[in-house]
């Protein structure tokens, strides 16, 4: 495209015939297909794997256009405008450009420089050393020092009092006939003495919010090196010494409580002590109200974020969109994307969590990536209000066979004091530490008390094929569960794309009963949706009526459906409803009215 205020003219490149051996001969013919490209001026600078860099900001037919990478590898221009049509070939390899600045990389240069290790300046645990690289690309290491560190990432420290090891370890990133090197410096610390391992880890022990306490916490039993730990309140009655807390009456004085940690590794021990503050119970108050949080999409820059929408008051069915119709919590870590944002209430009532999907979509489109090379983390925020959250946390739930972690919700088990997390997992063969073979998504889950430690991850849902997108809602005894069936959707299995109930009395159980399947699923004479997930789950504030909201992906985004009777397994579709627009997979929670309120006042809502 020609840019702005200048005529359409051509700018031909014509390489100089020793660039033209060096450059298409040499890197074309020998790279595989699309190692070189072209950037814009406005790409930014990466050095490494530069092969040639001309500016074409030149005027002037005849121009030598001189190559600044530091390659000394000039061209000619001619019919001078400031930018060009040129195709390159080489063999089936071909680049074709439009460009006031061109560049040309080696990509498996770049892929080499582009590894990273994190932080190798005091390198105590095994490292991960990835076997496959971007684009099939496979990386082979070598260690100056195998005895400390191997070629598998296996790290042995030096014994205790005979000073760090520094080991080069150089990764070989070969793709066809190209290969690029990489080294890291790495600092591996001695070993530390038995006072020293007990001391490190009784300071590594944290409360969180010690003085603000509002619900059972984390206290381990364990501690890095092989410690032990035990604890003892000064008031077992408020906070136990294995962590549960029972808070004052609403309107009392908090409660002090001081616990202490006692480290041991064999005779050795250290002693930690933790104040603690524990906040009385909020008041009891209706709900009378609804909160909505959802992603708009993949298709804008910033779909990929959290929203919210309020009710009107206590109608589920009709919503207002908050903050200007603009995101209201975005994300800053992992892959800076966020989809299917879920909000639970802590069993106390005065603690949420927001939790969702590490994932952007925006951009790349490349699902099967996602699935395979994803993220293995959860974003977490809290809040005691719902319009100030706290700094967000990127957390690792998800096993290393894992490609993904998808759309994680949460319930709070009274059974276990403690939030049941899940999310969807496609597992890989621990062999397969590319990730390159075949594997379906699972239902995965872990618990926690605090969103910040969790137990090791288990499977909880597995029918043999992909299954995603699960929700739970209890009533009475019985839990509900509702799961999107991710197969393709064929004959014979004309329930794919959709979502199946199921229910159970135990939250953790790995076989539940089969209630219904097809939810949402119109035909000539019943409305309904062509494909449906995303599902979400909560009970009227009014009556006893239950809305299962479902996200049309691809179409619609979520249509609501009710029931008076969740054993059924028959949704109906809601009439009447102006919901958000866009709203793709999240949450309904219900809220008071004070916290209704709050919420239209702090972010107005869309007129």
């Amino acid at each position: 495209m020609p840019l702005p205020n200048r005529p359409p003219t051509r700018r031909v490149l014509v390489l100089v015939p020793s660039l033209l051996t060096c450059l298409l001969a040499s890197l074309l013919a020998a790279l595989p297909a699309g190692t070189v490209r072209a950037a814009t001026a406005e790409a930014a600078e990466a050095a490494d794997g530069l092969l040639v860099h001309y500016p074409l900001d030149r005027t002037g037919g005849g121009t030598t256009v001189t190559d600044v990478s530091g390659h000394a590898r000039p061209a000619t221009t001619m019919n001078g405008a400031n930018h060009i049509n040129r195709s390159l070939h080489g063999g089936d390899r071909h680049l074709k450009a439009q460009v006031r600045d061109f560049r040309l990389y080696d990509r498996v240069a770049r892929d080499s420089a582009a590894l990273d290790l994190g932080d190798t300046s005091s390198v105590t645990e095994n490292l991960t050393l990835p076997a496959t690289g971007p684009n099939g690309a496979t990386i082979t290491w070598s260690s100056g020092d195998e005895g400390v560190i191997g070629t598998s990432g296996a790290v042995s420290r030096p014994s205790p009092g005979s000073g760090p090891a520094t080991v080069v370890l150089t990764a070989t990133v070969t793709s066809g006939e190209a290969s690029g090197r990489k080294e890291f410096t790495i600092i591996v610390p001695a070993e530390s003495t038995v006072r020293e391992k007990v001391a490190e880890a009784a300071d590594a022990l944290k409360i969180w919010d010690a003085d603000d306490i509002r619900g059972n916490i984390t206290l381990p039993r364990s501690g890095p090196h092989g410690t032990r730990i035990s604890w003892k309140s000064t008031d077992g009655r408020t906070v136990t010494e294995t962590g549960e807390v029972s808070r004052p009456a609403h309107g009392a004085d908090p409660s002090r409580v001081r616990l202490t940690a006692t480290v041991r590794l064999g005779d050795v021990q250290a002693k930690r002590r933790f104040d603690l503050t524990v906040r009385p119970l909020p008041r009891a108050e209706p709900y009378e109200g609804y909160l909505f949080g959802y992603f708009t999409g993949e298709s804008t820059a910033d779909g990929e974020q959290i929203y919210f929408a309020a009710s009107r008051g206590d109608d589920p069915l009709h919503w207002d969109e908050l903050n200007g119709a603009r995101p209201v919590v975005t994300s800053t870590q992992g892959d800076k994307g966020v989809r299917d944002p879920f909000v639970i209430r802590s069993p106390e009532g005065d603690r949420f969590y927001l939790i969702a999907t590490d994932l952007r979509i925006h951009g790349n489109g490349d699902w099967d990536a996602a699935q395979r090379t994803g993220s293995k983390n959860i974003e977490v925020w809290e809040s005691t209000d719902l319009v100030h959250w706290s700094d967000q946390r990127h957390v690792r739930v998800a096993p290393d066979t894992a490609g993904n972690t998808w759309a994680p919700e949460a319930y709070y088990d009274d059974s276990l004091g403690a939030y049941v997390v899940f999310w969807a997992s496609k597992l890989y063969d621990e062999t397969d530490t590319g990730h390159t073979g075949d594997a379906y998504n699972r239902m995965m889950y872990a618990t926690t008390r605090d969103f910040r430690t969790f137990t090791e991850p288990k499977v909880w849902k597995d029918p043999g094929y992909s299954v995603i997108d699960s929700t739970v809602i209890k009533n009475g005894d019985t839990y509900y569960r509702f799961t999107k069936d991710e197969r393709n959707n064929t004959s014979s299995t004309p329930c794919s794309k959709f979502v199946i109930e199921e229910k159970s009395t135990r939250l953790l159980d790995t076989d539940w009963d089969f209630v219904s399947e097809c939810i949402g699923k119109g035909d000539a004479t019943t409305p309904g949706i062509t494909q449906g997930e995303g599902p979400t789950v909560f009970k009227s504030n009014t009556e006893d009526k239950w809305y299962l909201f479902i996200d049309e992906f691809g179409r619609r985004g979520y249509v609501p459906f009710e029931t008076t009777d969740l054993d059924s397994g028959r949704w109906t579709m809601s009439q009447d409803y102006a919901l958000p627009s866009s709203p793709r997979h999240g949450t309904v929670v219900p809220i008071t009215r004070a916290e209704l309120d709050a919420l239209r006042a702090h972010y107005g809502v869309v007129d």
